[in-house]
Protein backbone atom coordinates (compact mmCIF):
# COMPACT_ATOMS: atom_id res chain seq x y z
CA UNK A 1 0.00 0.00 0.00
CA UNK A 2 1.47 3.46 -1.03
CA UNK A 3 2.05 5.41 1.97
CA UNK A 4 1.95 9.40 0.74
CA UNK A 5 3.63 12.32 2.62
CA UNK A 6 0.76 15.57 3.43
CA UNK A 7 3.92 17.24 4.41
CA UNK A 8 3.28 19.92 1.24
CA UNK A 9 -0.45 19.12 0.93
CA UNK A 10 -2.45 22.32 0.23
CA UNK A 11 -4.62 23.44 3.34
CA UNK A 12 -8.58 23.19 2.90
CA UNK A 13 -9.59 26.37 2.44
CA UNK A 14 -10.04 27.56 5.97
CA UNK A 15 -8.55 25.33 7.76
CA UNK A 16 -5.68 26.43 9.86
CA UNK A 17 -2.10 24.91 10.15
CA UNK A 18 -0.79 22.66 12.30
CA UNK A 19 0.31 23.60 15.41
CA UNK A 20 -0.92 24.80 18.87
CA UNK A 21 -4.61 26.74 18.37
CA UNK A 22 -5.44 29.55 20.26
CA UNK A 23 -7.80 29.22 23.38
CA UNK A 24 -10.96 31.12 23.69
CA UNK A 25 -10.37 33.84 25.88
CA UNK A 26 -10.60 37.60 26.30
CA UNK A 27 -9.92 38.38 22.91
CA UNK A 28 -12.65 36.17 21.41
CA UNK A 29 -15.11 37.30 24.24
CA UNK A 30 -14.07 41.19 23.62
CA UNK A 31 -14.40 40.52 19.48
CA UNK A 32 -18.13 39.29 19.87
CA UNK A 33 -19.71 41.61 22.68
CA UNK A 34 -19.66 45.33 21.59
CA UNK A 35 -20.82 46.41 24.57
CA UNK A 36 -17.83 45.07 26.27
CA UNK A 37 -15.38 46.61 23.72
CA UNK A 38 -17.40 49.90 24.85
CA UNK A 39 -16.80 49.37 28.45
CA UNK A 40 -13.20 48.53 28.23
CA UNK A 41 -12.99 51.74 25.80
CA UNK A 42 -15.02 54.34 28.05
CA UNK A 43 -12.96 53.03 31.20
CA UNK A 44 -9.33 53.55 29.51
CA UNK A 45 -10.88 57.40 28.26
CA UNK A 46 -12.32 57.53 32.34
CA UNK A 47 -9.56 56.74 33.31
CA UNK A 48 -7.25 59.40 31.55
CA UNK A 49 -10.16 61.80 31.72
CA UNK A 50 -9.12 61.28 35.76
CA UNK A 51 -5.33 61.40 35.59
CA UNK A 52 -5.19 64.48 32.88
CA UNK A 53 -7.90 66.30 35.35
CA UNK A 54 -5.21 65.33 38.45
CA UNK A 55 -2.36 66.92 36.59
CA UNK A 56 -4.58 70.06 35.44
CA UNK A 57 -5.89 70.84 39.09
CA UNK A 58 -2.20 71.00 40.28
CA UNK A 59 -0.90 73.35 37.51
CA UNK A 60 -3.34 75.74 37.85
CA UNK A 61 -2.72 76.52 41.23
CA UNK A 62 0.42 77.43 40.46
CA UNK A 63 -0.78 79.94 37.98
CA UNK A 64 -2.56 82.01 40.82
CA UNK A 65 -0.29 85.01 41.78
CA UNK A 66 0.22 85.38 45.09
CA UNK A 67 0.90 83.37 48.38
CA UNK A 68 -2.01 81.79 49.99
CA UNK A 69 0.30 81.69 53.58
CA UNK A 70 -0.05 85.61 53.32
CA UNK A 71 -3.58 85.55 53.66
CA UNK A 72 -3.63 83.47 56.53
CA UNK A 73 -1.11 85.13 58.30
CA UNK A 74 -2.91 88.42 58.66
CA UNK A 75 -2.02 91.98 57.97
CA UNK A 76 0.36 92.25 61.21
CA UNK A 77 2.51 88.91 60.77
CA UNK A 78 6.09 89.04 60.10
CA UNK A 79 8.02 86.61 57.78
CA UNK A 80 8.37 84.26 60.86
CA UNK A 81 4.58 83.43 61.18
CA UNK A 82 4.44 83.12 57.19
CA UNK A 83 7.23 80.90 56.93
CA UNK A 84 5.67 78.64 59.96
CA UNK A 85 1.98 78.64 58.04
CA UNK A 86 3.71 77.82 54.74
CA UNK A 87 5.79 74.95 56.59
CA UNK A 88 2.19 73.71 57.96
CA UNK A 89 0.38 73.58 55.00
CA UNK A 90 3.40 71.86 52.37
CA UNK A 91 3.18 74.82 50.51
CA UNK A 92 7.53 74.87 51.42
CA UNK A 93 8.59 71.51 49.85
CA UNK A 94 9.78 71.44 45.90
CA UNK A 95 7.32 70.99 43.33
CA UNK A 96 7.82 67.62 42.45
CA UNK A 97 7.33 66.53 46.00
CA UNK A 98 3.94 68.02 46.72
CA UNK A 99 2.83 66.79 43.15
CA UNK A 100 3.75 63.10 44.15
CA UNK A 101 1.80 64.00 47.37
CA UNK A 102 -1.06 65.31 45.55
CA UNK A 103 -1.26 62.79 43.33
CA UNK A 104 -1.06 59.69 45.86
CA UNK A 105 -3.82 61.79 48.47
CA UNK A 106 -6.43 61.98 45.36
CA UNK A 107 -5.90 58.05 44.44
CA UNK A 108 -6.69 57.06 48.13
CA UNK A 109 -9.58 59.64 47.80
CA UNK A 110 -8.16 62.33 50.13
CA UNK A 111 -8.57 65.48 48.65
CA UNK A 112 -6.71 67.53 50.94
CA UNK A 113 -8.09 69.94 53.84
CA UNK A 114 -9.58 73.64 52.87
CA UNK A 115 -6.53 76.39 53.96
CA UNK A 116 -9.30 78.49 55.25
CA UNK A 117 -11.79 76.66 56.67
CA UNK A 118 -9.60 73.86 57.91
CA UNK A 119 -12.15 71.04 56.68
CA UNK A 120 -11.77 68.00 54.95
CA UNK A 121 -12.39 69.59 50.78
CA UNK A 122 -14.70 66.47 50.63
CA UNK A 123 -16.89 67.30 52.82
CA UNK A 124 -17.21 71.34 51.22
CA UNK A 125 -17.54 69.80 47.90
CA UNK A 126 -20.25 67.39 49.56
CA UNK A 127 -22.34 70.40 50.72
CA UNK A 128 -22.09 73.08 47.77
CA UNK A 129 -22.83 69.75 44.84
CA UNK A 130 -26.71 69.55 45.38
CA UNK A 131 -27.28 72.91 44.42
CA UNK A 132 -25.49 72.61 41.07
CA UNK A 133 -26.49 68.87 40.58
CA UNK A 134 -29.85 70.63 40.51
CA UNK A 135 -29.37 72.92 38.02
CA UNK A 136 -27.42 71.29 36.15
CA UNK A 137 -30.04 68.43 36.02
CA UNK A 138 -32.97 70.22 35.85
CA UNK A 139 -31.42 72.48 32.73
CA UNK A 140 -30.05 69.24 31.13
CA UNK A 141 -34.02 67.18 31.07
CA UNK A 142 -35.47 70.83 30.73
CA UNK A 143 -33.42 71.47 27.58
CA UNK A 144 -34.28 67.94 26.13
CA UNK A 145 -37.79 67.82 27.16
CA UNK A 146 -38.27 70.75 24.97
CA UNK A 147 -35.83 71.34 22.42
CA UNK A 148 -36.47 67.66 20.60
CA UNK A 149 -40.19 68.14 20.44
CA UNK A 150 -39.70 71.86 19.54
CA UNK A 151 -37.39 70.75 16.68
CA UNK A 152 -39.38 68.04 15.28
CA UNK A 153 -42.46 70.16 15.55
CA UNK A 154 -41.34 73.11 13.48
CA UNK A 155 -39.48 70.58 10.70
CA UNK A 156 -43.11 68.71 10.28
CA UNK A 157 -44.77 72.16 10.19
CA UNK A 158 -42.51 73.18 7.15
CA UNK A 159 -42.07 69.98 5.79
CA UNK A 160 -41.45 70.22 2.01
CA UNK A 161 -41.10 74.34 2.05
CA UNK A 162 -44.73 75.03 3.73
CA UNK A 163 -45.24 77.64 6.18
CA UNK A 164 -41.81 79.65 5.10
CA UNK A 165 -42.90 82.45 7.99
CA UNK A 166 -42.42 79.92 10.51
CA UNK A 167 -39.64 78.53 9.51
CA UNK A 168 -38.04 82.09 8.87
CA UNK A 169 -39.72 83.24 12.51
CA UNK A 170 -38.50 80.47 14.47
CA UNK A 171 -34.96 80.55 12.80
CA UNK A 172 -34.52 84.51 13.79
CA UNK A 173 -35.80 84.00 17.28
CA UNK A 174 -33.99 80.68 18.07
CA UNK A 175 -31.06 82.07 16.65
CA UNK A 176 -31.17 85.50 18.74
CA UNK A 177 -31.83 83.79 22.25
CA UNK A 178 -28.94 81.72 21.47
CA UNK A 179 -26.21 84.69 21.34
CA UNK A 180 -27.59 85.78 24.19
CA UNK A 181 -24.78 84.89 27.03
CA UNK A 182 -25.83 83.29 30.07
CA UNK A 183 -25.24 86.00 32.84
CA UNK A 184 -26.96 88.32 30.53
CA UNK A 185 -29.73 85.94 30.33
CA UNK A 186 -29.96 85.10 33.94
CA UNK A 187 -29.36 88.94 34.70
CA UNK A 188 -32.51 90.00 32.51
CA UNK A 189 -35.22 87.24 34.33
CA UNK A 190 -33.61 88.56 37.48
CA UNK A 191 -35.01 92.14 36.70
CA UNK A 192 -38.49 90.77 35.21
CA UNK A 193 -39.59 87.59 37.43
CA UNK A 194 -38.07 88.59 40.78
CA UNK A 195 -37.55 92.21 40.85
CA UNK A 196 -40.63 93.36 38.87
CA UNK A 197 -43.30 91.20 38.87
CA UNK A 198 -41.87 89.11 41.66
CA UNK A 199 -43.15 85.69 40.50
CA UNK A 200 -40.34 84.01 41.71
CA UNK A 201 -37.89 84.68 45.00
CA UNK A 202 -34.67 85.84 44.31
CA UNK A 203 -33.52 84.57 47.70
CA UNK A 204 -31.14 81.44 47.85
CA UNK A 205 -32.69 78.47 48.95
CA UNK A 206 -29.48 78.22 51.20
CA UNK A 207 -30.86 81.42 53.29
CA UNK A 208 -34.49 80.16 53.21
CA UNK A 209 -34.66 76.71 53.53
CA UNK A 210 -37.92 76.77 53.49
CA UNK A 211 -38.28 78.42 49.91
CA UNK A 212 -38.98 74.74 47.73
CA UNK A 213 -38.51 74.08 43.69
CA UNK A 214 -39.14 77.80 42.74
CA UNK A 215 -36.27 78.97 43.74
CA UNK A 216 -34.83 77.01 40.97
CA UNK A 217 -36.92 78.11 38.21
CA UNK A 218 -34.85 80.96 36.99
CA UNK A 219 -31.61 79.63 37.72
CA UNK A 220 -32.45 76.37 35.36
CA UNK A 221 -34.48 78.60 32.55
CA UNK A 222 -30.95 81.16 32.20
CA UNK A 223 -29.14 77.62 31.87
CA UNK A 224 -31.37 76.23 29.50
CA UNK A 225 -32.63 78.80 27.02
CA UNK A 226 -29.25 79.08 24.81
CA UNK A 227 -28.99 74.88 24.36
CA UNK A 228 -32.63 75.01 23.70
CA UNK A 229 -32.46 77.04 20.63
CA UNK A 230 -29.00 75.51 19.46
CA UNK A 231 -30.58 71.78 19.54
CA UNK A 232 -34.41 72.47 18.45
CA UNK A 233 -32.51 74.17 15.34
CA UNK A 234 -30.36 71.57 14.75
CA UNK A 235 -33.49 68.84 15.37
CA UNK A 236 -35.47 70.96 12.75
CA UNK A 237 -32.82 70.51 10.19
CA UNK A 238 -32.63 66.76 10.85
CA UNK A 239 -36.19 66.51 10.78
CA UNK A 240 -36.50 67.76 7.44
CA UNK A 241 -33.35 65.47 5.93
CA UNK A 242 -35.41 62.32 7.73
CA UNK A 243 -38.49 63.59 5.96
CA UNK A 244 -37.19 63.12 2.35
CA UNK A 245 -35.97 59.65 2.65
CA UNK A 246 -37.63 56.62 1.24
CA UNK A 247 -38.67 54.47 4.00
CA UNK A 248 -40.71 58.20 5.16
CA UNK A 249 -42.43 58.77 2.03
CA UNK A 250 -43.59 55.04 1.69
CA UNK A 251 -44.96 55.46 5.33
CA UNK A 252 -46.83 58.21 3.96
CA UNK A 253 -48.24 56.24 1.42
CA UNK A 254 -49.25 54.33 3.91
CA UNK A 255 -51.49 56.08 5.28
CA UNK A 256 -50.09 55.48 8.88
CA UNK A 257 -50.55 58.22 11.60
CA UNK A 258 -48.94 61.00 11.97
CA UNK A 259 -47.90 60.00 15.36
CA UNK A 260 -46.64 56.51 14.77
CA UNK A 261 -44.48 58.14 11.82
CA UNK A 262 -41.99 60.95 14.03
CA UNK A 263 -42.14 58.76 17.11
CA UNK A 264 -41.20 55.54 15.36
CA UNK A 265 -39.36 55.59 11.95
CA UNK A 266 -38.35 60.04 12.09
CA UNK A 267 -37.09 60.74 16.02
CA UNK A 268 -34.85 57.38 16.05
CA UNK A 269 -33.46 58.55 12.56
CA UNK A 270 -32.75 62.13 13.95
CA UNK A 271 -31.55 61.38 17.34
CA UNK A 272 -28.07 60.26 16.86
CA UNK A 273 -27.12 63.05 15.29
CA UNK A 274 -28.74 65.34 17.56
CA UNK A 275 -27.25 63.41 20.76
CA UNK A 276 -24.07 63.54 19.73
CA UNK A 277 -24.16 67.08 19.35
CA UNK A 278 -26.32 67.74 22.61
CA UNK A 279 -23.48 65.62 24.57
CA UNK A 280 -21.42 68.56 23.31
CA UNK A 281 -23.80 71.32 24.75
CA UNK A 282 -24.64 69.48 27.47
CA UNK A 283 -21.73 69.04 29.01
CA UNK A 284 -20.90 73.30 28.37
CA UNK A 285 -24.13 73.60 30.33
CA UNK A 286 -21.80 72.36 33.66
CA UNK A 287 -19.49 75.47 33.11
CA UNK A 288 -22.88 77.58 32.75
CA UNK A 289 -24.27 76.15 36.01
CA UNK A 290 -21.00 77.78 37.69
CA UNK A 291 -21.76 81.46 35.88
CA UNK A 292 -25.59 81.35 36.72
CA UNK A 293 -25.50 80.24 40.56
CA UNK A 294 -22.92 83.27 40.58
CA UNK A 295 -25.59 85.53 39.52
CA UNK A 296 -28.32 83.93 41.79
CA UNK A 297 -26.16 83.87 44.69
CA UNK A 298 -26.43 80.22 44.77
CA UNK A 299 -23.86 78.03 47.03
CA UNK A 300 -22.80 75.65 44.99
CA UNK A 301 -19.57 74.60 43.57
CA UNK A 302 -19.57 78.03 41.15
CA UNK A 303 -19.31 80.33 44.30
CA UNK A 304 -17.54 78.11 45.80
CA UNK A 305 -14.70 78.03 43.41
CA UNK A 306 -14.80 81.48 42.78
CA UNK A 307 -14.35 82.04 46.16
CA UNK A 308 -11.78 79.82 46.75
CA UNK A 309 -10.01 81.17 43.65
CA UNK A 310 -9.75 84.80 45.48
CA UNK A 311 -8.93 83.19 48.75
CA UNK A 312 -6.49 80.74 47.34
CA UNK A 313 -7.28 78.30 49.03
CA UNK A 314 -5.22 75.50 46.72
CA UNK A 315 -7.11 72.28 48.17
CA UNK A 316 -10.41 73.45 47.56
CA UNK A 317 -9.70 74.64 43.93
CA UNK A 318 -8.19 71.49 42.76
CA UNK A 319 -10.71 69.08 44.32
CA UNK A 320 -13.68 71.28 42.77
CA UNK A 321 -12.03 70.92 39.03
CA UNK A 322 -11.23 67.44 39.32
CA UNK A 323 -15.42 67.15 40.27
CA UNK A 324 -16.16 69.24 37.60
CA UNK A 325 -14.61 67.72 35.31
CA UNK A 326 -15.40 64.14 36.44
CA UNK A 327 -19.34 65.33 35.73
CA UNK A 328 -18.88 66.39 32.35
CA UNK A 329 -16.90 63.43 31.63
CA UNK A 330 -19.51 60.93 32.98
CA UNK A 331 -22.65 63.43 31.08
CA UNK A 332 -20.56 62.14 27.53
CA UNK A 333 -19.90 58.30 28.63
CA UNK A 334 -24.29 58.76 29.26
CA UNK A 335 -25.08 60.08 26.08
CA UNK A 336 -22.41 57.43 24.44
CA UNK A 337 -24.56 54.77 26.18
CA UNK A 338 -27.97 56.19 24.90
CA UNK A 339 -26.45 56.39 21.21
CA UNK A 340 -26.00 53.02 21.96
CA UNK A 341 -28.98 51.79 22.35
CA UNK A 342 -30.57 53.53 20.14
CA UNK A 343 -28.12 51.86 17.61
CA UNK A 344 -25.46 49.58 18.51
CA UNK A 345 -23.22 50.29 15.79
CA UNK A 346 -22.78 53.99 17.86
CA UNK A 347 -21.09 51.11 19.87
CA UNK A 348 -17.98 51.75 17.57
CA UNK A 349 -16.23 48.48 16.19
CA UNK A 350 -19.97 46.92 16.03
CA UNK A 351 -21.31 47.62 12.46
CA UNK A 352 -22.90 44.99 11.14
CA UNK A 353 -23.43 42.43 14.69
CA UNK A 354 -27.42 42.07 15.48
Amino acid sequence: MTEYSTAHMPLATGTRPPGPRSRPGSRLLVAKSPWLKFAIRRAGSLAATFLALIVVSFLIVQLIPGDPAYGLAGANADQGDVDRIRHQLGLDLPMAQRFVNFVGSVLTGDLGTSFMYRQPVSTIIMSRLPFTATIAIAGIVTVLLIAVPLGMSIGLLTRGGRRSWLDAGFGVVAGFLDSVPGYVAASFLVVMFALGVGVFPLVPPAYAPRLGAESFVLPVAALALGPICTISRVVRRETAVVLENDYMRTARGWRLPAWKKSLKWALPNLLTTTLTLSGLILTGMIGGAIIIESVFALPGLGTGIIKAILDRDYPVIQGMVIVIGMIAAFINLLVDLILGLIDRRNLGGSHGIS
